[in-house]
């Protein structure tokens, strides 16, 4: 299986899914459509709607987002993973090989995607060839785009649209083949803004320094962030720090933009991740109190935006499906696997909205994911790929 586990992910690897724009799409889910057809899968392709895709991201507008669909029997279990790959940075940091020439050696696959996730694309193609080898059905996937800007013209438009036949769903998103991620963490993004008065900096004594305001607030926000520390999740996380919420001040600054300027606006952001026992409405709230009260010390004008929201997922370690799937990866590595919560975001939650538990189980190492030089190993990619098979020979009544 080694073999051709390298052929696939080479392939794959090969079509330059880069997002944004979206772009060798049709190429990549033609060849996939292609595998699964010569298994004798019903297959479908599906066109996320233009006026959707501009509306998350104007520029992707007239690069098709597709979604493919492939099924056998009664779906009892559902595999599912994105192909978009993240842009390959500057090229003289690739030492290896180039961004899409895939090279193996040493058990390793390189080149952009080959861990996140196109390794875990190609351990559900082996594991329904060797399903479907074995005379087995009763399972479904599905390849979906866009997860690396946010999921939603992807795996979100999946999960809506009804078309998941499956009771549940795996995502092959690089957790480890010793590790199951039964949910991860959400977050609220804020941007807090701040209002003064512009004038000359030679005379600031005529104007309200917004930067001022808004240092006193980032300052009074280290009691809040400390305060949210407090909280632990009562779940094993694949890094412990991960357990308690977090909170990230000032990746984005907007202001001013001359020195000699006294600057009338001054904006940051504010990333706040949010553990699965949180309601996020009432993150959102106790937020915003907190910069309220901060803002009466101060004669500026502070306003306060949420501009993202993405849920925290979570299914239960003692849920059907995790027991299932933990036993076709002890079956495979010979050791239970880890059932961890993971500290970043991943599709499952649109699914879980959708009242489908899903966890998550695939290839890595993670850790490479968007770097130069990223790989996989092919060793994870078979035994991600052998525990698939061992989970559908499970659930659909094969032994």
């Amino acid at each position: 299986m080694e073999s051709k586990a390298v052929s696939i992910l080479s392939k794959l690897v090969s079509i330059p899914t880069v997002n944004p724009p979206g772009e060798k799409y049709g190429e990549l889910i033609d060849y996939a459509e292609r595998f699964f057809k010569s298994l004798g899968l019903d297959t479908e392709v599906v066109e996320v709607p233009k006026a959707e895709v501009a509306m998350r991201c104007p520029e992707c507008a007239d690069y098709p987002r597709l979604i493919l669909i492939a099924r056998s029997g009664e779906p009892k279990i559902h595999f599912n993973g994105h192909y978009d790959v993240v842009p390959p940075g500057p090229l003289e940091s690739w030492k290896v090989t180039k961004p899409f020439e895939p090279v193996y050696q040493n058990g390793r696959l390189y080149g952009r995607g080959a861990v996140d996730m196109k390794g875990g694309l190609t351990s559900i193609m082996l594991a329904v060839e060797k399903a479907v080898s074995a005379g087995l059905d009763g399972f479904e996937v599905s390849f979906v785009p866009d997860e690396e800007t946010g999921g939603e013209t992807g795996a979100g438009y999946l999960a809506r649209s009804g078309r998941i036949k499956a009771p549940w769903v795996v995502i092959a998103e690089g957790s480890g083949e010793d590790n199951i991620w039964i949910g991860h963490r959400g977050l609220v993004w804020f941007l807090v803004e701040v209002y003064g008065k512009q004038a000359h900096g030679s005379t600031p004594w005529l104007g309200l320094n917004a930067f001022e305001g808004a240092a006193y607030i980032a300052y009074r926000l280290q009691e809040y962030a400390r305060r949210v520390a407090a909280k632990v999740s009562k779940y094993e996380y694949d890094d412990p720090r991960g357990a308690s919420p977090t909170v990230t001040i000032g990746g984005e600054v907007r202001g001013s933009v001359k020195t000699n300027v006294v600057p009338g606006y001054f904006a940051f952001s504010v990333d706040r991740r949010v553990i699965p026992e949180e309601d996020l409405e009432q993150v959102k709230r106790e937020f915003l109190e907190f910069v309220q009260q901060v803002a009466k010390e101060l004669p500026h004008r502070v306003e306060v935006k949420v501009t993202n929201v993405s849920e925290a997922a979570l299914v239960e370690p003692e849920h059907p499906l995790v027991k299932a799937l933990s036993e076709a990866v002890e079956k495979t590595i010979g050791q239970r696997p880890r059932k961890t919560v993971c500290v970043g975001g991943l599709d499952a939650r649109f699914f879980v909205k959708a009242g489908i538990p899903t966890v998550t189980y695939g290839p890595g190492p993670i850790g490479l994911a968007h770097a130069p030089d990223e790989y996989v190993e092919i060793r994870q990619v078979v035994h991600v790929a052998e525990a698939y098979y061992n989970l559908i020979k499970q659930v659909s009544g094969g032994r």
